[in-house]
C-alpha cells in the first residue's frame, strides 16, 4: 500500500484524485459494505480528529460497538481503522491486500482509496452499530463521501492545502460542505462570516436541517483532551450527540461526560496537548496550520516555566509565511526535517524562521534535535514539539 500506490501523507498532490470513481468501483467490488452500517460524517480544516474521537468514544460509553475510520496515522497504519478503539488486526490487513490485489492493480487505486474500502469493508464484516468516518481532505471529492450519515458534521474551516481545495475561506466551505447530503441534518463547529452563507445556501439546496454550534447554550462539560482549542470541538460534538439523540440514538447525560472524560482511554488519541513528560515539561500538539498552532501557542505562553525550547519540523507545500509569524521569537529553536518524502529540509526551514528572528540550529533527526533540547534543559524549563503530524508521530 505504502511503495505501491500514491499515498498523500507521503508525496502530497500527486496522490489527489479528483473524483469518486476509483472508490465507487472498490465498493461495487466489495459489496458496498457502508451501506450495512449506520454512521455520522466529519470534514473540517482544524478539529475533524478530535470531534471524530471524542464521538467514537460517547458512543462506546453508550454500548455502541463503534468503528472509527481518521487519518493520518502517527505510528501504525492500523491506527487509522478501529472498532471500540482496537486497531484492526494485522491479519485483517493482509488478507484483504490478498484477496483484492489483483482488483487493486488493475483499478491503479491510490493508498487512501484502499484505506477507505478496507475500513468500510472491516466495519461491516464486523456488523458496527455505528462508525465515524473522518474525512481525510476536502469533503465533496473525498473517498469517504459515498456514505449516507446520520449526521453530517463540519467543524471549520482555514486556509489549508489551498492547491486542491481553493485559496478562500468561501472556496474551501464549498469543498467541505460536499459532505452534506439531502435531508440529513448538518452541524457547522464554528460561524465564520466568509463561509455561513455557503453552507445555509448548500444546506438549503439539500433540504438538509443546519445547526451552528456556536449559538447553542450547553452546561460545560470537560474532556481528558486538555488543549484551549478543544472547547469548541466539545461544543460541536454537544450539538451533534443532541440531534443524534433525536433520530432515536440512546445516550444518556452520564455517558456523555464519561465518553469525553475518556478519549484517549476508548480511542487511543494521541498527539493534540499530549503531555509527554514532565522536569523539563514536554509538550507535543499535531497543529501545523495558521488556525491550529494559534490556538496551541496561545496557550503555549500562558504555560509557568523558565525557558522556552521548541523542536520544529514542518512538510514542504507549507506555507511558512503564515505560520513562523506566530511562533515566539524568545525561544531556542532545533530545527529538523520530518522522515517523510514530503518534509522540508531543516536547513531551509532554519533559513525562512531567520526572516522572522527565529534562531536554532539544525539536527538531521526530530529525535537528535529533541534529545538536544532534553540534554540543554533545566528542570523548570519546556520543550514544545510540533509544526507537523509527522514531526509529533517521531517523538511518541
Amino acid at each position: 500500500m505504502f511503495q505501491q500506490l500514491p499515498m498523500y501523507q507521503s508525496v502530497g498532490k500527486t496522490a489527489y484524485k479528483k473524483d469518486l470513481s476509483n472508490t465507487l468501483k472498490l465498493s461495487a467490488h466489495l459489496g458496498d459494505p457502508h451501506a450495512s452500517f449506520k454512521s455520522v460524517h466529519i470534514a473540517g480544516t482544524n478539529g475533524k480528529g478530535s470531534v471524530s474521537h471524542m464521538l467514537a468514544s460517547v458512543f462506546q460509553a453508550a454500548g455502541y460497538k463503534t468503528g472509527l475510520y481518521t487519518s493520518p496515522h502517527l505510528k501504525d497504519f492500523r491506527e487509522r481503522i478501529r472498532i471500540n478503539g482496537e486497531v484492526i488486526p494485522e491479519e485483517n490487513v493482509v488478507d484483504f491486500i490478498r484477496n483484492n490485489k489483483k482488483f487493486l492493480e488493475a483499478n491503479q487505486l491510490s493508498f487512501f482509496e484502499m484505506s477507505v474500502g478496507m475500513a468500510f469493508d472491516y466495519f461491516a464484516k464486523e456488523k458496527v452499530d455505528i462508525a465515524i468516518i473522518e474525512t481525510g481532505l476536502g469533503g465533496r471529492l473525498d473517498s469517504t463521501n459515498i456514505i449516507q450519515p446520520e449526521l453530517s458534521v463540519i467543524t471549520n474551516i482555514g486556509l489549508d492545502h489551498t492547491a486542491f481545495l481553493g485559496n478562500t475561506l468561501e472556496l474551501i466551505a464549498t469543498e467541505k460542505a460536499g459532505i452534506i447530503k439531502n435531508a440529513i441534518p448538518v452541524v457547522i463547529g464554528e460561524k465564520q462570516p466568509e463561509t455561513e452563507g455557503v453552507f445555509k445556501n448548500i444546506a438549503q439546496d439539500n433540504h438538509s436541517s443546519i445547526v451552528f454550534a456556536d449559538d447553542l447554550k450547553f452546561e460545560t462539560c470537560e474532556s481528558d483532551l486538555k488543549g484551549d482549542y478543544q472547547e469548541k470541538n466539545i461544543k460541536t460534538v454537544l450539538a451533534a450527540i443532541n440531534l443524534l439523540k433525536d433520530q432515536g440514538w440512546s445516550i444518556t447525560d452520564d455517558q456523555l461526560k464519561a465518553g469525553l472524560n475518556l478519549v484517549k482511554k476508548n480511542t487511543g488519541l494521541r498527539g493534540r496537548w499530549d503531555i509527554l513528560q514532565d522536569s523539563p515539561k514536554v509538550i507535543c500538539d499535531t497543529a501545523h496550520n495558521k488556525e491550529g498552532l494559534r490556538y496551541v501557542l496561545t496557550q503555549l505562553k500562558r504555560e509557568s516555566f523558565q525557558h522556552l525550547h521548541i523542536v520544529l519540523g514542518v512538510v514542504n507545500d507549507k506555507d511558512l509565511n503564515s505560520i513562523l509569524p506566530l511562533f515566539p521569537k524568545n525561544a531556542t529553536y532545533y530545527f529538523a526535517k520530518p522522515d517523510v518524502p514530503r518534509g522540508l529540509e531543516a536547513d531551509l526551514l532554519a533559513a525562512e524562521a531567520a526572516k522572522h528572528e527565529l534562531y536554532g540550529e539544525i539536527f538531521p533527526s526530530v529525535s537528535s534535535a529533541l534529545n538536544t533540547a532534553l540534554n540543554s534543559s533545566n528542570a523548570n524549563d519546556l520543550i514544545f514539539v510540533g509544526g507537523s503530524t509527522f514531526t509529533v508521530a517521531e517523538v511518541i
